[in-house]
């Protein structure tokens, strides 16, 4: 190690970083975001030492770009869409390792290590948990009869192809108890990590796919479920419009979904408990957050669309636990992004320098009281679409290139159920402008992702 690099070592507080991912978990089904019915007592007890943000967003959508925007601190909407990391992207733990962190990635988030994908990046260490959702796990018959988990309409569907794998392969794993669901076996193999780790400075990534479907948490956490139910286990939905389905059974889902918040919390907690066992917590960031959250038929659509951007697919849960207490016990309401996360993290340690590059940025102003705000509005949407929306802590623009162009008042309508593209033009008008300025200047990245923004451009200069 040349001198250059033990300066580095030696310069770094001796904080260990700690991201947890779980995948889109909605903030409203959370207690600390005002839900009522949902137990989540290790998150609620978390966000008590931490900052809550209450208006934080992805960029570009979803589970890839999000991550990528995690990892980098850069945009990827338009320009980056669901592709692998590149020889030069400069990722998180890169930069950790030369600091003398030791870094891993611990998931079952399959898509992270499809061919090419390159997601591991920089980690010394990396753990892929497999047989989640449609991971290519295994093969051969199933064990179990279709018809249980399927109406007619979804057969022959993306929702028969993914549940046909996913049975598959828990047939395959054979689950005995609850430590054998994927959020545990993410968990439990994090827990050996830091047995094993706890002497080191260290970068870690615990990524758990649930609670995105499919919906299928452990027996003893099927609490919320109407007993009187008794319909089909609807566990992977259908993606579409929510005509095909009753209520019972839109209500049977989102109690499946609640069931796995409660899983998901209760082996979150596994992971504070164990880095307070290790005397680590003090010393730790910790990042809580989701990647977005997932459409139960608030809006008649199940599952994540281009143009289902309303609030329950589009908002994030995020927490951020600063080292020995600091800003604990804040709400923000302040827009943040995925790509501020990075250069949060890396500010707080001192090593500004490394942002230099990054697209985020840091919101520690906002904590320490020297900016209300580190922007004024953010953007989110999906890449290979033209659907986009542009938000301001006041107003949502739905953006479609279709012309059903929707604007709500944030203020006084959350959950987004007012269109008021009619009664307010001025508004839309300012909101589509401040769109265009934003396309324009991401345009210029690339020649080709300017011909698709031009096109972008001219749709948005046709609202009223």
């Amino acid at each position: 190690m040349g001198w250059s690099k033990v300066l580095l070592v030696i310069c770094v507080p001796e904080y260990n970083v700690l991201i947890v991912i779980a995948d889109s978990m909605r903030p409203d089904y959370l207690g600390t975001y005002g839900n009522e019915w949902i137990r989540t007592p290790n998150i609620d007890r978390f966000a008590r030492d931490s900052v809550v943000f209450l208006n934080a967003y992805p960029e570009g959508l979803p589970t890839i770009p999000v991550r990528t925007a995690v990892l980098t601190g850069q945009r990827t909407l338009p320009f980056r869409p669901w592709r692998p990391l590149e020889d030069e992207d400069i990722t998180a733990p890169e930069i950790f390792g030369q600091y003398g962190y030791v870094c891993a990635l611990i998931t079952d988030t399959y898509h992270l290590f499809k061919p090419g994908m390159n997601l591991h990046k920089g980690f010394h260490v990396f753990r892929w948990i497999r047989g989640q959702e449609a991971d290519a796990y295994t093969s051969g018959p199933i064990e179990y009869d279709l018809d249980e988990f399927l109406k007619p309409e979804m057969r022959g569907t993306d929702a028969e192809r993914i549940l046909t794998q996913y049975l598959r392969n828990v047939s395959y794993i054979g689950r005995r108890s609850e430590e054998d669901y994927f959020a545990a076996m993410v968990v439990r193999e994090a827990l050996r990590w830091l047995d094993r780790n706890s002497g080191s400075k260290f970068f870690l990534v615990v990524d758990m796919f649930d609670p995105h479907e499919p919906w299928d948490p452990p027996p003893n956490y099927r609490m919320y479920v109407d007993p009187s139910y008794s319909g089909r286990n609807l566990i992977q939905p259908k993606y579409g419009r929510t005509d095909i389905y009753t209520e019972d059974e839109l209500k049977y889902m989102r109690s499946l979904y609640a069931g796995e918040v409660t899983f998901v919390d209760r082996w979150f907690g596994m992971l504070i408990d164990k880095l307070k066992e290790k005397d680590l917590y003090d010393r730790t960031l910790i990042v809580l957050m989701s990647d977005h959250g997932v459409p139960i038929g608030e809006h008649g659509w199940i599952l994540k669309h281009p143009h289902t951007l309303w609030y329950e697919l589009v908002r994030m849960t995020l927490m951020i636990k600063f080292p020995e207490g600091r800003y604990a016990g804040r709400k923000v309401e302040a827009l943040v992004q995925g790509h501020d996360i990075l250069p949060t993290i890396l500010s707080y340690l001192g090593l500004e320098k490394e942002c230099i590059d990054m697209h985020g940025k840091s919101i520690l102003p906002m904590l320490e009281g020297e900016k209300d705000r580190v922007r004024s509005y953010i953007v989110t949407g999906y890449h290979a679409s033209l659907y986009r929306n542009i938000r301001t802590e006041e107003w949502s623009l739905i953006f479609s290139p279709k012309g059903d162009h929707k604007l709500y008042n944030l203020k006084r309508d959350p959950l987004e159920k007012n269109n008021l593209i009619e009664e307010e033009r001025d508004v839309a008008r300012e909101l589509a402008s401040m769109l265009s300025k934003y396309c324009i200047l991401r345009a210029l990245r690339r020649e080709v992702e300017r011909k698709r923004i031009l096109q972008l451009l001219y749709e948005l200069s046709g609202i009223p």
